[in-house]
């Protein structure tokens, strides 16, 4: 019996970009007895619902197999010594490959010149087990540093507790991701990154400038030119609810719940 459409799901066609590598991430010795597309939706379910796990609808595959499916698909491989560069999971895996297939079908190159990057606090809920105290904005969760494109597609995606600055996450985030951030050029930032520490360690690890674009000097309330891009990739991330606050026990599967609503977006372009 066919199970019930949800307004989460995405459609069989866009599923199709992305099953060959969810079918071979894991070495089956039977055929499996259950449908990916149908674990995928129920992942992407609790993203846009946040319900709890054990709150699935009962026509998609049992909670205790989707989080089971979810868990293998958010694993980060521990770095190899003398690796530096962050290692990554099929969802990020996925998610980069997305962008640079939309770059590309765009006529553009794969890799972007040109890097905006912010930073958001989120509160932490209960169930939070990391969290950190951002004094400024007043906030007691994580913080989740992004570096998106023109048009607004992640290059570069960190999450960590809030306490940590925005220039310290960016650094960390550039230096996680530099083999995707290596063709930029230049770097779009607010006041909070200004610097001249923060604009060497830029120069140091991506040979990369930096811009700073201040409020202040518009001398008129105005929305900073290209600024806005960012603000907008953060407000498509607040369509989904499990996104509105940290629910995660771990950094980690709060950094593959943005990575997966990033990719969920890039999918319904198709």
């Amino acid at each position: 019996m066919p199970r019930a459409i949800y307004p989460s799901d995405i459609t069989r066609e866009q599923f199709e970009v992305i099953r060959p590598q969810l079918d071979n991430f894991k070495k089956t010795t039977k055929p499996r007895a259950l449908d990916v597309y149908d674990v995928f939706c129920a992942i992407v379910y609790v993203l846009k619902s946040c319900c709890q796990w054990r709150m699935l609808p009962s026509d998609y595959p049992k909670w205790g197999t989707v989080y089971s499916y979810f868990r293998q698909w958010n694993h980060k491989p521990e770095l190899a010594p003398g690796e530096t560069e962050g290692t990554l999971s099929l969802l990020e895996k996925l998610m980069y490959e997305q962008v640079a297939a939309c770059r590309e079908s765009d006529g553009r190159d794969a890799k972007t010149t040109f890097g905006i990057v912010d930073a958001q606090s989120v509160k932490n809920t209960d169930t939070a087990d990391e969290k950190g105290y951002d004094a400024g904005k007043k906030v007691s969760g994580i913080k989740r540093h992004i570096v998106v494109d023109s048009n607004g597609l992640p290059h570069a995606i960190a999450v960590t507790t809030a306490n940590v600055t925005d220039r310290n996450g960016a650094l960390q985030a550039f230096s996680l991701h530099c083999s995707r951030l290596s063709e930029v050029q230049k770097f779009m930032v607010d006041g909070g990154y200004t610097g001249e520490p923060f604009a060497d360690e830029v120069k140091r690890i991506l040979n990369a400038d930096v811009e700073v674009a201040k409020r202040n000097e518009l001398h008129t309330f105005a929305v900073i030119p290209k600024r806005w891009v960012v603000e907008r990739s953060f407000a498509w991330l607040e369509k989904c609810r499990r996104l509105w606050k940290n629910c995660e026990g771990l950094i980690n599967t709060s950094l593959q719940m943005v990575v997966l609503a990033f990719l969920v977006l890039l999918l319904k372009r198709i």
